[in-house]
């Protein structure tokens, strides 16, 4: 299958959070394709020990905190300098901490400073500088399903990746309206997957989940077929189900019912039975 034409050999790619979980498998999977590599992360170490396992790859390494606008700004710099253009930017790095509607401030602080400051940072910073390269490009961000669904238990992080669904939306819509412009916008939405922010203590993957090879995997394919939404799957949660939770929640609106009525009382069996109709878009 073709790839996405941004993803050629030679050409580089900037990944945020790029020295472990999901970042580095990025890094791992464009540097077999012959790409250079400018990871950046918050631990000078981590990037090192990220590194030596990209033998025979470019790579240059920046330590940033992506919610620091100046250091986004060093990050493009130091990548041009580097490398003259940037092929792929995938605004990757997250925390999880956050906190619920009117507790934990200090954790909204954090989490709103990382997830979504930093990926406005990333699209500020570099979006203009490769429109104007003149070449195939792609910006991909990194959501959430909590950003779509927004399931209770932490409101800050839910608010966080809803919002760079809006900003990755809106950036695809500019995007294909700039004349000339050869960029693409990307949000990428993993499923379960085993990463260092999600293990919890724990040293073996849970059977539900996916490795991060296989959401980079996913991704590449996604890119390929011009999918701006890429949700993945996991070993627990299909597509279809993964669908069917999207439209119940876009229908809380439509129906007006209560505010994320999928975890309310009333509507515990009638959301049981709206996963088992034949086909929930047509009723």
């Amino acid at each position: 299958m073709p790839q996405h034409p941004a993803l050629v050999e030679g050409r580089a790619a900037v990944i945020t959070g790029g020295a472990s979980g999901i970042g580095f498998a990025a890094a791992k999977r464009f540097a077999a394709l012959g790409m250079k590599i400018c990871l950046a992360d918050l631990s000078g170490e981590a990037l090192d020990r990220a590194t030596k396992q990209l033998s025979g790859a470019t790579v240059v390494t920046v330590p940033t905190d992506v919610s620091r606008w100046e250091d986004v700004q060093r990050l493009k710099d130091r990548a041009y300098a580097a490398f003259g253009e940037v092929a792929v930017l995938m605004n990757n790095a997250g925390v999880s901490a956050g906190g619920g509607p009117f507790d934990h401030y200090e954790g909204w602080q954090r989490v709103l400073s990382v997830n979504l400051w930093g990926v406005i940072n990333g699209v500020h910073t570099f979006t203009q500088a490769m429109i104007d390269q003149g070449t195939p490009a792609a910006i991909v961000n990194t959501g959430s399903k909590q950003g779509i669904t927004c399931p209770p238990g932490n409101t800050a992080y839910n608010v966080t990746k809803a919002g760079v669904r809006v900003l990755t939306e809106g950036l695809a819509h500019t995007l294909r309206n700039v004349a000339g412009c050869q960029v693409t916008a990307h949000l990428l939405v993993p499923g379960s997957t085993f990463t260092g922010m999600t293990t919890r203590g724990r040293t073996e993957k849970p059977p539900g989940s996916w490795m991060p090879e296989q959401v980079v995997d996913f991704m590449v394919e996604a890119m390929a077929a011009g999918d701006f939404y890429i949700i993945c799957s996991d070993n627990d949660v299909t597509r279809d189900l993964d669908n069917r939770r999207i439209l119940w929640s876009a229908e809380d609106i439509i129906r007006n019912r209560p505010a994320l009525s999928r975890w309310h009382p009333d509507y515990k069996d009638g959301f049981a039975e709206f996963l088992t109709l034949d086909d929930p878009f047509r009723r």
